[in-house]
Formats: C-alpha cells, sequence, structure tokens
C-alpha cells in the first residue's frame, strides 16, 4: 500500500469511531434505563467529551447505562432539564445526583462500587 492510502484508512477509521456510536455500548431508552439502578452516561455522537470518556473508562464503562441524546426525546429533555436549557453531554446520573462532564475517575470511582 501506498502512503496515501494509509493515511486514507487511518483517516476513515479515525472518522467511524469519533462520529459513529460504535465506541459506545447499546442502551436502553431513558426510562428503562432510569429503573435499571445503574449509573447512566448520556451522551450524543460526535461528543468529543464523551468519547474521551468512553475510551478512559475502558471495559468498564460497559457496567453504565449509555444514552445517546439524539435518539431519545426524553433522554435529552433530561439533560437539559439540569444543565440550564442545554444539550451538554456527557452527563452522568447516579440516581438523583448528577454532573456534568466529570473527570473519568469520578465515574470509575462509582462503577468500581
Amino acid at each position: 500500500m501506498t502512503t496515501e492510502v494509509v493515511i486514507l484508512v487511518i483517516a476513515a477509521l479515525v472518522v467511524v469511531v469519533t462520529l459513529t456510536p460504535y465506541p459506545f455500548p447499546r442502551s436502553p431508552g431513558d426510562e428503562e434505563a432510569r429503573a435499571d439502578g445503574r449509573p447512566i452516561i448520556y451522551w450524543r455522537t460526535g461528543c468529543s467529551y464523551c468519547l474521551r470518556l468512553r475510551l478512559a473508562l475502558g471495559p468498564l464503562g460497559r457496567r453504565a447505562v449509555w444514552v445517546n441524546i439524539r435518539t431519545d426525546p426524553d433522554a435529552a429533555a433530561r439533560v437539559r432539564s439540569v444543565n440550564g436549557g442545554d444539550e451538554t453531554v456527557p452527563t452522568v446520573f447516579v440516581g438523583e445526583e448528577h454532573r456534568t462532564n466529570p473527570p473519568p475517575s469520578w465515574v470509575r470511582e462509582i462503577l468500581n462500587r
């Protein structure tokens, strides 16, 4: 392969990982996620902060419930309700406690309980 082809393949992989839901576990809707009892991480496709959190959590991130606010209007409304009307993600809920764009260490601590 030529250098140009390798660069194009790498660029395509970067786009797929950062702009698609591929690195995120499939999730239930907002209502079902709330009933689950696990921490809920609200995210959206293309969010670099969401991707950073997902990568920082590694396999431990699968213990959380990931809800995409772009595909669930109820989830988007919940995020707006705690962020002054903005859809700022990642927003993490543990019960009724929430944090917006929390440090990965805080989320790891919650998931390790």
